[in-house]
Parts: structure tokens; C-alpha cells; sequence
């Protein structure tokens, strides 16, 4: 079971909240500089021309804004953090659940493999398998119902030898009783042994095979 880092994350988060804080200092010090000459314009401004305090107004309300911006930022960016950290957790949780998601390469294990296939209307279809190296090792035709039924292969090849264990994808070239091509929706199943936090998503690992996890379709834990 394996359980990849959170580098990417990690990194991205620590990136967000560098800037938020950047743009923290940047403003603070902005705003200092900017009461420095409001004060100084004020003491040296000439009685017969006051200047307008209109504008001075204007101005803080504006820096006021900005600062509000920065913290609604720093907020939101907590709350992603949070999120995220959720997310990780539930992640983990299913390990050692089996699932089932959209997929069309599942593994071959003790000479079974199984694919889960929808059609909206009963038909014929031409099945093509191939191995990890996209090589053709199984070709057959499989009359199909309308709706989800469940198709497996015993790892014979075409050449009538056993199929060495590991993944397979599926192909589904699928016609209707009237000749006309529809298309084939095709599902998997396994049991998770791992999670993958690289990426944007957290990926649910079945052996080799990468699920993300907002693919999942079903969850079934063993009592």
C-alpha cells in the first residue's frame, strides 16, 4: 500500500500564502508612505488654496478596499487549505474499498478480467482488447442489451495462448439491431491500495491503474 506525497500541494499552498502575506506588507507600507504625505501636504498647504479634501477621502477609501481585498483573500485562502486537507482524508478512507468509476483498462488477474458495459439499445458489438503496450491480443463479438451488463475475459488471446496477469483495455465498437453505431460506456472496478496527491485531484490507485477521484461511481466496503 502506498501512499504518494503531498509535495505539489504543499508547494502551491505555501506559494498562495507568500503572496497573500507579500501583498499584506506591500500595502501596509503603501499606506504608511501615503499618511506620511497626506501629513505633510496638510501642515505646508497654503491658506488662500487649501487643498480638497475630497480626494484625500476618495483615497482612504480606496486603500480601505484594498485592504479588506487582502483579507478576504487570506480568508479564502485558509479555507482551500482546509478544503484540501479534507479532501486528503477522505481520500485516504478508501483504501481498501472496492470502487467502480469510468475506465476502459482494468486488470487481469488469475485468468479474469471484467469490464462493466451500457448501451441504450440491445445490439451487437466488436470487442477489442489490448495490453499495456496497446498491442491487439483479443478480438471478439459479444451480443449486447440494452442498459449495464457485466463482460469478462478469461485471458485467452486470439492465438488461443493464456494472457500474461496485468492491465488490459477495452475497446467497444457497438452497433443497434438496425445497423446503426451507438456508443458504449465502459466502467471498472478494484480494490483502491493506494492514494496519489500529485495532482491537482487526489487519484485513487488500483494496482497501476489511476482513478480520480471525482470518477468514482460506487463505493463497497467488506463487512
Amino acid at each position: 500500500m502506498a501512499v504518494s506525497s503531498t509535495t505539489s500541494s504543499t508547494s502551491t499552498s505555501s506559494t498562495s500564502s507568500a503572496s497573500t502575506v507579500s501583498g499584506g506588507a506591500a500595502i501596509a507600507e503603501n499606506f504608511d508612505q501615503f499618511l506620511t504625505l497626506l501629513t505633510t501636504q496638510l501642515k505646508n498647504q497654503s491658506p488662500l488654496d487649501p487643498l480638497d479634501t475630497n480626494q484625500f477621502t476618495q483615497q482612504l477609501v480606496q486603500f480601505a478596499g484594498v485592504e479588506q481585498q487582502l483579507k478576504t483573500n487570506e480568508t479564502l485562502t485558509s479555507l482551500l487549505s482546509l478544503n484540501a486537507a479534507g479532501t486528503a482524508t477522505n481520500a485516504v478512507g478508501f483504501i481498501g474499498a472496492t470502487i467502480t468509476s469510468d475506465g476502459a483498462t482494468t486488470r487481469l488477474e488469475k485468468g479474469k478480467a471484467e469490464w462493466q458495459v451500457n448501451v441504450p439499445r440491445g445490439g451487437v458489438a466488436t470487442i477489442t482488447i489490448k495490453d499495456s503496450k496497446g498491442s491487439v491480443v483479443q478480438t471478439l463479438t459479444k451480443t449486447l442489451t440494452a442498459g449495464d451488463q457485466t463482460y469478462s475475459w478469461d485471458g485467452t488471446t486470439s492465438t488461443a495462448q493464456k494472457a500474461a496477469d496485468g492491465e488490459y483495455t477495452i475497446t467497444v465498437d457497438a452497433k443497434d439491431t438496425t445497423g446503426a453505431a451507438m456508443t458504449a460506456a465502459t466502467k471498472i472496478s478494484g480494490v483502491v491500495d493506494g492514494v496519489d496527491f500529485t495532482g491537482s485531484i487526489p487519484t485513487l490507485k488500483i494496482g497501476s491503474i489511476s482513478v480520480p477521484i471525482d470518477k468514482v461511481k460506487s463505493v463497497v466496503r467488506a463487512q
